[in-house]
């Protein structure tokens, strides 16, 4: 009888004991996730060498991390020296930290992070960034030159005191935004027939100066709405004469931009997106309205124009193109007299990024591009040159890892930093002929961060959908991390196309990953289809049907990494995001809640209606039905899992009401969720208190376990 009660004495302590050890979502969890960039922030030397040309020389300066300060080294490409930097006084350019160390590692949030939804200002220089430019008497007078001076009256434009034009009227007027020919003999601007605006209303409950509350209204267009039609015109100063073209080639307008004069004085060029993004085109237009093609751009889903690239040169003979027509995007030259292709620059399986300089004396560009080194991750991002010709491509930042490369002004040489998110950063100098390598500059120092406990998230690779593609993501653990354990799994979501947005650099936090994984959760983060940089087939999954969001790929891609680590338990499986990260953590549980048991949503764009137009018919198209398939109002009936709902009540970036109407619809479908409503905050993940909720919300859901009471904090900091 005494030995039975020892051993059950024993059991019982140890099961205590390791209940204990292996709890999850105490206190001290919560402090250290607040406290964890805190504890890793100057930690690292040496981590964000900023270079900067001399000048016309070939010297670069840059700042070190040395002992306890800073000091600033010049250095000289051609000769291969280095020695201090003064300034003009003289003085050494030192500073000491004291007990204050600089606040950023490597860029923070690894440079892709869109962690917070970005906070944005209502105003900015009294015009907000939704607001459609009248381009009226609003916008005051247009300086020509020093001497000629258009002003704006009653929908017409005056030179001076002479009336220039007279036949504009409330409903097509004369734009006030005009450039003069180079010879002096005409102006270029637009006739404009004004849409009806499309305005929002706001309510800022609590406002910091009164006790009532304060009524605003913000110009939003939406899809479906009316857009302004532009229509460029060439006026003749001396005569007056307005020779306006007709619109064929440019009449289902999105946007048209304003006419810019080529250097013959004799044409203007402009760009037509027509509506609903099917078709592209650069066009001339001469001083009698004669228009032609110059580029057409075609694809039966989209052209996404966000991502065009145009140089125009200087010979007026030759136009520098980029097109993803291939699947892939590319350089291509057009030759404009005929308005045609003269040749294909870039070829092959990778993407070209962005255009850094094109010499035409030279014959030579300088751009980035990523997927072109096979045996590393395809979004690493490598600077290249080539001749106009297509031949002498030459990779000038090698080394696995994304790179940053800052260039004298000649592009002789570069100061080249790279990174992944396993490997801190190395920053060397290179010569701009061929990138050999001419010195180390500095390797960033993690040693006292690795006395911190501190280790890289890792990068997990596994097919997606269809079995083959490889789908590239991030696993974070926490920093007690025990392989014993079992640890629910949490995926952040920010995803659909126009970008890639897994992290690539080195950090030593990766934000809201790095905190929430301290809860007790292994935490996760992918780039599936839908995304951008790989192929267009693969980022046109998203074609009216944003909704996909690269789900049956990230699926695939959590299945296979708890496969090979049997402490993920993808039964207690989380998401979070916000903006189009809101719109998809809900989705998850909307469309795919056999999968996903709890999700986060703050400031969904839940209605692809209710957002930004450029954002969702770039996209999507013109609005029909998969519109409503996409919708997570039409969908909220599906609803499977535990949901939290945070909404700014400001937000300027997305339309408060698209939440609203998320919670219309579960209200309807009598279905259990939470609401949280931040009077005068924008467009936020939720704010400090949203967080505090979020990590409550998948303790509770997930781990299984009640949260601490608030007042069992210490001070967050």
């Amino acid at each position: 009888m005494k030995q039975n009660l020892t051993i059950t004495l024993l059991v019982a302590a140890f099961t205590m004991l390791t209940t204990d050890a292996f709890s999850q979502g105490k206190v001290e969890d919560y402090n250290r996730a607040w406290n964890l960039r805190k504890d890793y922030n100057g930690k690292v030397k040496n981590s964000n060498v900023q270079a900067r040309a001399v000048g016309d020389s070939h010297k670069f300066t840059y700042t070190l991390e040395v002992g306890d300060s800073t000091q600033t080294f010049i250095i000289d490409a051609e000769t291969n020296t280095v020695e201090p930097y003064k300034d003009e006084q003289g003085g050494d350019r030192n500073q000491r930290w004291g007990d204050r160390r600089p606040r950023g590692d490597w860029g923070g949030m690894g440079g892709r992070q869109q962690e917070e939804g970005g906070k944005l200002t209502w105003h900015q220089q009294n015009h907000h960034w939704m607001t459609v430019d009248p381009e009226n008497d609003e916008c005051g007078d247009t300086h020509l030159n020093k001497d000629l001076v258009l002003s704006w009256k009653n929908n017409n434009l005056w030179l001076g005191e002479r009336q220039l034009t007279s036949d504009g009227v409330d409903t097509f007027y004369y734009s006030i935004h005009a450039s003069l020919s180079p010879d002096g003999k005409y102006i270029a601007t637009t006739k404009i027939k004004p849409a009806p605006k499309h305005m929002i209303t706001y309510v800022n409950s609590s406002p910091r100066d009164q006790v009532q509350p304060k009524y605003s209204e913000l110009q939003y267009t939406k899809p479906g709405d009316s857009l302004n039609y532009r229509v460029p015109v060439i006026i003749e100063l001396e005569s007056g004469k307005v020779s306006e073209p007709s619109t064929a080639l440019f009449q289902y307008q999105y946007e048209v931009s304003a006419p810019s004069w080529d250097d013959n004085s004799q044409t203007v060029t402009f760009e037509f997106n027509e509506r609903g993004h099917k078709t592209y085109r650069v066009l001339e237009m001469d001083v009698n309205a004669n228009v032609r093609v110059l580029i057409e751009e075609t694809n039966p889903k989209y052209v996404a124009y966000s991502r065009n690239y145009r140089h125009d040169f200087k010979d007026g003979k030759r136009i520098l193109w980029k097109s993803d027509r291939d699947n892939y995007a590319h350089l291509y030259l057009y030759d404009r007299t005929k308005g045609n292709v003269g040749r294909q620059i870039t070829k092959g399986e990778y993407w070209v990024r962005e255009v850094q300089r094109v010499d035409e004396e030279k014959g030579i560009i300088w751009f980035t591009a990523n997927e072109m080194n096979k045996d590393e991750d395809p979004y690493f991002i490598h600077y290249y040159k080539i001749n106009l010709d297509g031949t002498g491509l030459v990779e000038l930042t090698p080394g696995n890892g994304t790179h940053r490369a800052t260039f004298t002004r000649d592009m002789a040489y570069l100061v080249d930093t790279y990174s992944s998110v396993e490997n801190p950063p190395v920053t060397v100098l290179r010569s701009g002929e061929d990138g050999h390598l001419i010195r180390e500059i500095a390797k960033a120092d993690i040693s006292q961060l690795l006395k911190t406990g501190w280790k890289a998230p890792e990068v997990f690779v596994a097919p997606g959908r269809d079995g083959k593609t490889p789908m590239w993501g991030l696993i974070v653990r926490p920093s007690n991390f025990n392989p014993k354990k079992k640890y629910p799994v949490i995926e952040y979501i920010y995803s659909g196309p126009g970008d890639q947005y897994v992290p690539k650099s080195f950090s030593t936090w990766y934000g809201s990953l790095s905190d929430i994984a301290e809860l007790g959760f292994i935490v996760v983060q992918l780039d599936a289809m839908t995304t951008s940089f790989r192929t267009l087939e693969f980022e046109q999954v998203c074609y009216k049907n944003l909704k996909d969001a690269g789900f049956p790929d990230r699926i695939e891609w959590i299945k296979a990494a708890a496969k090979k680590y049997k402490y993920m338990d993808i039964s207690r499986m989380g998401i979070y995001g916000c903006s189009a990260g809101g719109q998809e953590a809900l989705g998850a549980l909307l469309f795919h809640g056999d999968f996903y048991k709890a999700g986060y949503s703050a400031c969904g764009c839940h209605d692809n209606r209710m957002d930004k137009i450029w954002w969702n018919e770039q996209w999507m198209g013109t609005v029909d039905k998969s519109y409503e398939e996409c919708s997570n109002v039409v969908n909220a009936k599906n609803l499977t899992g535990k949901l939290m709902l945070v909404v700014g009540e400001m937000d300027d970036n997305v339309d408060p009401s698209s939440s609203f109407q998320v919670v219309n619809a579960l209200l309807k479908a009598n279905k259990d969720f939470e609401f949280i409503y931040i009077p005068g905050a924008h467009h936020t993940m939720g704010d400090s208190y949203g967080e505090h909720k979020r990590y409550d919300f998948f303790v509770k859901n997930l781990l299984g376990v009640e949260p601490p009471a608030w007042t069992e904090f210490e001070k967050k900091k």
